[in-house]
Formats: structure tokens, sequence, C-alpha cells
């Protein structure tokens, strides 16, 4: 047997991570266990839509842990089958299959699309997706999404998935044979640093999937649970899809996903889709609590009201130091800084107490819990303000 040098060791080395255990979080805050209070930006990437072990969500986990955590997804559940009817009554979709992570929820959509495609379209099994969209890390969700980086990972990829370009209708339609079966994307690339889909191209996108007779599926895992100001993004546009998938937020900080589709999308068979995990009655209590909680119009509003300030600020904070753009709606928004600086302001944050994320070299991404307050935005932009104003102090004595 081996045996670790350091307690790090015993973990595999798949991320950069700082030599920093955290041990407790509350709201917009985290603490690490040399007891260095952190105000945190990213929120597990949008997961922890009501901030750190929000009392609605553990409240709900511990009463509930006391009466059933797994009976089996042979059997039906009180809190699965609340949650799903929540799910349908809040949105256009019919039916709810739940999940684990949001990878698993998009594997799911892409299996339902092909399903659809046996029974109805001839065999078609082709999915147009998108340059630089991220929809997971299984093998079928990386080769659906169009990050460079995963090009030359695990070859070889599942076939199937053809590239368009966001906001480029052509592009789509250019793709289009009698192999296709569905369109997929996110409303708002995360990953690729925060590049939304206009709400025109949402609508034509749709108006031309039901015009050929093609699913639409919109991967919600980091736009839906009120994150953009509406509970789903696609309600910005005025669209109703045929597939969404949600993950991160809907979970307040649990592993939960859901795959909703109508009841047109609806075509699984008896084992054609499972998982051991799925729809336990543990983590769909928490879904509960958030959706009782982000679903109050007035939740809603304020997410706008947050959003509508840090964009703001952010914009501010551009022309002050001479930087790019802000992009994004709501409380998920990226400030463009046109030098590939993203990873040393990301490390000097964490140095004074501030998590930021960097999802590409020249921008920042901001997710914070949908519950921050303009205090908290103001420490955050104070933080940030200090930090450029030294890079550009020192990039002029360079």
């Amino acid at each position: 047997m081996t045996v670790a040098t350091h307690p790090f060791d015993a973990l595999m080395d798949i991320t950069p991570r700082p030599a920093t255990v955290f041990v407790k979080g509350e709201g917009s805050w985290l603490w690490d266990d040399t007891g260095k209070r952190y105000l945190d930006f990213i929120q597990g990437w949008a997961v922890n839509c009501l901030g750190h072990c929000p009392p609605a969500v553990t409240d709900a986990l511990a009463a509930q842990a006391k009466l059933l955590l797994n009976p089996s997804p042979a059997f039906y559940n009180a809190p699965s089958l609340r949650l799903a009817n929540a799910l349908v009554e809040l949105s256009c979709f019919d039916q709810v299959f739940f999940a684990n992570s949001g990878a698993e929820a998009n594997e799911g959509a892409i299996k339902l699309a092909r399903k659809y495609g046996t029974l109805h379209k001839n065999g078609a099994f082709e999915i147009i997706t998108f340059e630089g969209g991220f929809h997971g890390r299984t093998l079928a969700t990386m080769s659906a999404s169009g990050k460079k980086a995963f090009e030359p990972l695990f070859e070889p990829k599942v076939p199937g998935f053809r590239k368009a370009r966001l906001n480029d209708l052509a592009s789509v339609r250019r793709l289009i044979n009698e192999q296709t079966v569905a369109v997929m994307l996110e409303p708002i690339q995360g990953e690729a640093g925060v590049w939304p889909a206009t709400d025109r191209f949402l609508r034509e996108l749709r108006a031309l999937t039901e015009q050929r007779g093609l699913l639409l599926i919109v991967d919600e895992i980091q736009t839906g649970i009120g994150r953009t100001g509406k509970l789903f993004h696609h309600e910005h546009a005025g669209i109703e899809p045929d597939i969404m998938t949600l993950g991160k937020g809907i979970g307040g900080g649990v592993p939960l996903a859901a795959l909703l589709a109508t009841e047109h999308a609806s075509c699984f068979e008896h084992g054609d889709q499972g998982g051991t995990f799925n729809g336990n009655p543990l983590m769909c209590a928490a879904g509960l609590a958030v959706i009782e909680q982000v679903g109050k119009p007035q939740f809603l509003k304020t997410v706008v009201d947050s959003g509508l300030y840090l964009e703001s600020e952010l914009q501010r904070l551009s022309a002050r130091h001479g930087l790019g753009e802000v992009r994004g709606q709501g409380l998920l928004l990226a400030l463009d800084l046109k030098l590939p600086i993203g990873a040393s302001i990301v490390a000097q944050a964490f140095e004074a107490g501030v998590l930021l994320n960097s999802p590409q070299a020249d921008a920042l991404r901001f997710m914070p819990a949908l519950t921050v307050t303009r205090d908290e935005i103001g420490t955050m932009i104070d933080c940030l303000d200090l930090i450029l104003t030294k890079i550009g102090a020192a990039r002029r004595v360079a």
C-alpha cells in the first residue's frame, strides 16, 4: 500500500488547486481551516443559487434525511413527484427525468433526441451544436461540446455532432441534412467566456427547427433557475423548446439535475433510461426548497436588480481601466479584459479573500449567489479595482 506524503496527494490531480481547505460556508462567504474569510463570486460555478448552506435547503435535507433517503428509482417517492409537478407547472414541458449532474442530464437529452430520430425520422441521429459550447464531460457531451481543448482528448469521440456558429442562422441551415434530428445549444455560452445567443437568434432558430421538423434542445444547466432574471433563460426570447436540461442551481448545492421534455418529444420506453440515484428523495427535497424560493416573482425581480447593479459597476470599472465590454445577463456576467491577465487577477483576488473565475485568459466570469447584496458586490468591485490599478501601474513601469 502506498502512503500519501500529504493529505492532498490522495486526491487525483485533475486541476490546479490552491493549498487551502474550506470548512464552512454561509451566504456569499466561505471560511478556510485557518479562519480566513472569502467573498465567493463563483459559488461552485453557479451551483449555490441561494448561497452557501441556505437554511431553506439545509432544513429540507435534514427533515428528509430522517424520513427516506433512497427507496430505488424503481418506485415512486413523494419529493420527486412534487418537484416534477412543480417544474411542469412552471414551464412549457410535460415530463421530467431527474439525474445527478448536468452532464448526465445532457447525455439523457442526446439519447432522447436519438430515440426520437429512430421512431419518427427514419433513424436520424445527428445533433447540430455550436462552436464554443460546453455540455459536460462524458464522452458524448464532450463530443457535443465545441470546446477546443476537448478536441484531442479521449479519441475516438462519439460521432454525430456538427458544429454551427452562435448567432449565425445560415451556419445552422447549411448543416441540416436527412440525418439531422435536433439542434442543441446553451442560451449563454458560459465556459467560452459568457457569450449570449441573442433573443432574435433563439426565435429564428425555433422557427427553423419547427419548419424542418427538428427538436430544439436548450442546455440551461448554467442559465436556468433564475440565473438571468427569469426562471429559465429561453423565456427572455419567448420561445418554447422541445427539451431542456437543468443542473447546478436546481439543487442549491447538492447533486441534482433534470431533463425536461414536451409530450411530443418524450419517447423513452421502459429500459431506455435510468440511474441508481436518479430522483432520490433527499436531493429532490433540496430541489423543492430551491424552486419554492426562486419561483417567487419578487425573488426574480431582486435578481434582475442585482444583475443590473453588478453590470453597471463592471462597466464603470471597465471605463476606468480601459477594458472591454460587459457580457451576459442577470447574475451571469463577464468582463472582457482585452489582455490575457485573467489568471493573475484570480490569484491576486484569492490572496485578498475574493473568489473570481477566469474561464478564458482574457475574461472574468461572475456567478455570485442570487441572494448577493449590493454591499457584497461593492466589496468585490473594490478588490478588483485595486488589483487592476496595480496591474496598470506595473505595466506602465515595464
